[in-house]
């Protein structure tokens, strides 16, 4: 399994991490549940008229934390914007349950890649792996 893969995997069994953006010079936390690993690149979506979207589009630079079971990841790095229908349907057909909010051809339906990424698995109880994609 890639380390790309492992990271993406966490995400999938924790069901809810938390995203952090900046908003000026307020940090910004909300929780979040889509993951997705496509074309080699980790992927996650909102809606483009969220204050997200607008935050991450002002400031890329993002952290996202997620834990279980005594674990936790931490992921830095900025994200991309990608308009690619392709990933859009990719991310539906994973998480069916956002069709009744989003759908592809909707101009709303985000979807963001991690570049630059740095991804941290830690625990109280073993040293800190560091993953970079």
């Amino acid at each position: 399994m890639k380390d790309i893969e492992r990271v993406c995997n966490f995400l999938d069994e924790v069901h809810t991490y938390y995203l952090a953006t900046v908003e000026g010079d307020q940090p910004r936390v909300r929780a979040f549940g889509t993951a997705l690993l496509y074309n080699d690149k980790l992927y996650i979506q909102t809606g483009k008229v969220k204050d997200v979207s607008k935050q991450i589009s002002a400031n890329p630079k993002v952290e996202i934390c997620a834990f279980k079971d005594g674990k936790w990841l931490r992921i830095a790095g900025e994200l991309v914007n990608d308009d690619d229908r392709d990933v859009k349907v990719a991310m539906l057909e994973k998480m069916p349950s956002l069709k009744a909010m989003y759908d592809p051809d909707d101009g709303n339906m985000q979807m963001l890649y991690f570049k630059n990424a740095t991804a941290t698995f830690s625990s109280f109880t073993n040293a800190p792996e560091t993953i970079n994609f």
